[in-house]
């Protein structure tokens, strides 16, 4: 792992342990947001699987009175029956906070409370089939609000899953080691120096330790050199 372009100094070695007790701290907290989005993500996609499949039922029973009406009706009689549809349904969209991610919640309101305003026709020459198809519909309509809520849910934690995964690998991976490779270094650095500094002074301490004991041989040996002069 490369190490940072810096220089090995205290000050240097000081603020790059603080960066690595932050991003320890940071990485920590990301990895425990990923196993909740994860552990919330699984229990949605079950949730999401459960509903889809109940909507997929449901919306075939549509499907097949609606095949059945058509064969019985003519085409003419059944786009008269639905080219003016009576019931009028308005979506209110709002947004929900699930570990920082913003997930829409969908609901609807009707035009009038009135079950019976869901068949823009008169009974007399439709089948049946049509009512039922009409009324299924009417009666999915908020599973499929769900559905369509639930499953933007799972895409926006799947996408948030995703970019948190590469931020817990980032510090992992990179910016982590780089940062010990870095403190390590310059402590090594620190120590050399500081053992380069000890070897020097050890050396100027016997320079310093020779020169005395040169300087007092030279005074004894001149006070003796004088006081065999005076005899």
């Amino acid at each position: 792992m490369a190490r940072l372009n810096v220089n090995p100094t205290r000050m240097v070695l000081t603020t790059l342990k603080k960066r690595l007790k932050v991003a320890s701290k940071g990485h920590k907290m990301l990895k425990d947001k990923r196993d909740e989005l994860m552990k919330q993500f699984l229990e949605l996609a079950r949730k999401n699987k459960a509903l889809r499949e109940q909507v997929e039922v449901n919306i075939g029973d549509v499907y097949s009175n609606f095949v059945i009406a058509s064969a019985v009706m003519s085409p003419e009689i059944l786009n008269e029956a639905l080219m003016f549809p009576k019931q009028g349904v308005s979506i209110e969209v709002s947004n929900k906070n699930v570990m920082s991610v913003n997930v829409p919640v969908f609901d609807f309101k009707t035009t009038t409370d009135d079950i019976s305003n869901i068949y823009p026709y008169g009974f007399a020459t439709t089948s049946a089939e049509l009512d039922n198809a009409i009324e299924n519909l009417s009666d999915i309509f908020p599973e499929l609000l769900s559905l369509a809520a639930v499953e933007k849910e799972v895409q926006l934690l799947a996408s948030e899953i995703e970019k948190t995964r590469r931020r817990v690998n980032a510090l992992e991976y990179v910016m982590i080691p780089q940062l010990e490779e870095t403190i390590k270094y310059i402590q090594m650095k620190l120590d050399e120096n500081e053992r380069g500094n000890q070897i020097r002074l050890m050396k100027v301490k016997d320079i310093m330790v020779q020169e005395a004991i040169e300087e007092k041989q030279e005074f004894t040996k001149s006070s003796l050199d004088e006081y065999c002069s005076k005899e």
